[in-house]
């Protein structure tokens, strides 16, 4: 990687909650064209995701790679883990002491390391996009477009209360990980699918019905990958969205940007309710013009970023296959 270290080493991070952190790692992955050569999308990973996002065991393969909505051929995507994801074996116990803008920090950090100035674009879904909202509240100047999936500026009373309870189940559970992914799949999906996926089936065989043997599975499937820690950690990220906090107002922090803000949502997301998300764009076309509104119509529910390809790459094209990027 061009003798670039990774991970890069951020030293003597101050969290915003004024704790010391003398030495944080902050991986990352290249992929597509070589760093500083092609137009830079930075992609921001979600709650149990990582910065694989293309290649054997990419999570978005099915939107970036070759020939595909964000093109390797055209485009470097760079990725980062969030510290403490889990990736490696970096670990933060005490998950309250950070919050997503610390996290956006720390990734602002990361590009000024790489000497990245500015990147075409910021794309990221749920947390990943919050992540983005704090990038772009910080450093209006450091992308010319934001991309926030199935996401917020800032986590509604709803997600506060879910990642709550969440957070109650981590603490307390004694199948912390599998039964705070139970509760999980509920937001992440929503009544339609179920209906349409399950039509009230039983399994014969263990005489329970479908819809719970498939959240014990993805329950067990997640304990065998995911770390309590790591669950802990993303989920106080989701929980504290807010480019608001103790730092002016909505209208101020997005009248310093010139970065063309493309919110897309769900139509069936009970996480990030498409009406928060309409309310985000009404709020920014009073003072802004480059803004765009869109949303996917599936059942599927906040999960529809990582399962409805077609309609994102249609909902994208314009902004990643015009004929020439300048850079």
């Amino acid at each position: 990687m061009e003798n670039r270290p990774n991970p890069i080493i951020i030293q003597d991070f101050i969290t915003e909650s004024g704790v010391l952190y003398s030495s944080l790692p902050l991986s990352f992955t290249l992929s597509g064209r070589p760093l500083l050569t092609a137009p830079i999308v930075l992609v921001n990973h979600a709650l149990t995701g990582n910065a694989q996002v293309t290649g054997e065991n990419g999570w978005w393969n099915d939107l970036v790679g070759e020939e595909k909505t964000i093109d390797t051929n055209k485009y470097t995507v760079l990725a980062f883990n969030v510290p403490g994801n889990g990736n490696d074996s970096f670990i933060i116990e005490n998950y309250q002491d950070f919050t997503t803008r610390d996290i956006a920090r720390i990734f602002i950090k990361g590009l000024e390391a790489l000497n990245i100035e500015q990147v075409f674009a910021i794309i990221g879904g749920s947390v990943g996009g919050g992540i983005a909202w704090e990038i772009l509240a910080l450093e209006p100047n450091i992308t010319e477009h934001l991309i926030p999936i199935a996401t917020d500026w800032k986590s509604t009373d709803w997600m506060i209360a879910n990642c709550y309870l969440q957070e109650q189940i981590l603490n307390n559970s004694s199948k912390p990980i599998e039964d705070a992914r139970i509760h999980a799949m509920l937001c992440y999906r929503s009544p339609e699918s179920f209906k349409e996926k399950f039509q009230r089936t039983t399994n014969q065989d263990l005489l329970i019905f479908n819809i719970e043997s498939w959240l014990a599975h993805h329950g067990k499937k997640l304990q065998q990958r995911f770390q309590l820690a790591s669950y802990k950690l993303m989920n106080q990220l989701l929980k504290t969205i807010d480019i608001t906090r103790d730092s002016g107002d909505f209208e101020t922090l997005m009248s310093k940007t010139k970065a063309a803000i493309h919110i897309v949502a769900i139509n069936s997301d009970l996480f990030f309710t498409p009406k928060e998300n309409l309310e985000t764009y009404n709020e920014l076309k009073k003072f802004k013009e480059n803004v765009t509104y869109s949303e996917i119509d599936s059942v599927h529910g906040h999960d529809a970023f990582l399962i409805e390809y077609k309609q994102l790459d249609h909902l994208l094209a314009d902004i990643f296959k015009a004929e020439t990027i300048a850079k």
